[in-house]
């Protein structure tokens, strides 16, 4: 039987690569609105190197990302591999076992990181290997389009939807805790609800990086 608290919780779909600082500082975020409101994180995967190399045809990429985003195919590989051998319910401890090695520990270029954080979740080493094929790559595209579809291609991750509505962001630097990570969940739920709302933003500085501390 269901409670009321259960029923009455609200599934957020956030698509992340967990190559993304970005979307790791907002992924943070949304793991804290978890603890103030009646919200449940719903994590599902996107790819930057699909949304890039693929969508975007590489276009006005310097050498030094696009060598990023190569690198990109990746994580996200043995993520997808991860959800099929596992369910998608192991797609939020992954994340947070790779998350908190390429982002926390600054360790985005140790060979080690993935296999670590499979061995952290329970997870076969062997699921490494997917990471140079191309065997989930449809798991991912679909998962990816299903955001982008609805959100557009002139963004970035993170995306998530509220109330029915995909958006790109919230961006943060750093992630609100305790009751400020709730009021601004509140806040968008307020925009994402408004008929005909599009658009929130301002320019973001070259020199703001995001803060994991």
């Amino acid at each position: 039987m269901t409670t009321t608290e259960e029923s009455e919780l609200v599934e957020v779909p956030f698509w992340f690569d967990p190559l993304c600082p970005w979307a790791w500082v907002t992924s943070r975020w949304l793991l804290e609105v978890e603890r103030v409101r009646p919200v449940h994180a719903d994590w599902r995967l996107m790819s930057l190197a699909h949304l890039n190399l693929v969508q975007r045809k590489g276009e006005g990429l310097s050498d030094d990302y696009r060598n990023q985003m190569e690198k990109a195919w990746g994580p996200v590989r043995v993520c997808a591999a991860a959800a099929e051998h596992a369910g998608r319910g192991v797609l939020g401890p992954l994340y947070t076992a790779i998350g908190t090695r390429f982002h926390n520990q600054r360790r985005r270029d140790d060979p080690t990181v993935i296999t670590e954080a499979l061995t952290e979740v329970g997870l076969p080493d062997e699921l490494v290997k997917a990471a140079t094929g191309e065997e989930f790559d449809q798991l991912i595209r679909d998962s990816h389009d299903e955001a982008f579809n609805e959100v557009g291609l002139d963004v970035g991750t993170p995306v998530l939807r509220i109330s029915g509505t995909a958006l790109f962001g919230p961006v943060l630097r750093q992630a609100p805790r305790g009751e400020a990570a709730g009021r601004l969940w509140d806040g968008l739920v307020l925009v994402a609800g408004t008929e005909g709302f599009f658009e929130l933003k301002r320019s973001r500085d070259r020199s703001v990086r995001p803060s994991f501390d």
